[in-house]
């Protein structure tokens, strides 16, 4: 048996930017169907936003991501939760973080150039006890990020 695991992130009408932004930071190819292309008139508030989104950058990374109905924040407020870093502890409400691991530092630091534009560091990409690039922050759509360099064996 062969199963996949791929991320399928939630948006408030901010899907269609965040894979645009994660399709400039990772490559591949990027495939969005809206609500109106499966039906839905295109005259009716949000037949624009987007019921499947899907990232493939083909070197194993895959996102899927799609705009919650009915709900909408433009101008990305809302988010899943809040992370910080306090009392040299991560604290958080939220219910996951997204990984992405690299083989080296440059690779690594070539996203997270790519996703901190607008977001929130939580800590800053440097190297710590388990990896030569560590890294968290929340992108300006509400998606908290753990990147890291796999450590040599």
């Amino acid at each position: 048996m062969t199963l996949t695991s791929t991320t399928h992130l939630n948006f408030r009408g901010t899907a269609r930017q965040a894979l645009e932004l994660y399709r400039s930071v990772f490559g591949g190819e990027l495939t969005l169907t809206t609500y109106g292309d499966v039906g839905m008139p295109r005259d009716v508030p949000g037949a624009d936003k987007v019921v499947f989104g899907l990232l493939d950058a083909g070197d194993g990374l895959r996102l899927m991501a799609y705009d919650v109905p009915g709900a909408d924040d433009a101008d990305g407020t809302v988010t899943a939760g809040r992370t910080s870093r306090e009392n040299g502890m991560t604290t958080t409400d939220q219910s996951f973080f997204q990984s992405v691991r690299g083989a080296d530092l440059a690779e690594v630091r070539r996203c997270w150039d790519g996703l901190a534009d607008g977001a929130q560091v939580i800590e800053p990409l440097a190297a710590s006890a388990w990896s030569p690039g560590f890294g968290m922050l929340t992108d300006r759509f509400g998606v908290t990020w753990v990147l890291d360099v796999a450590p040599s064996e």
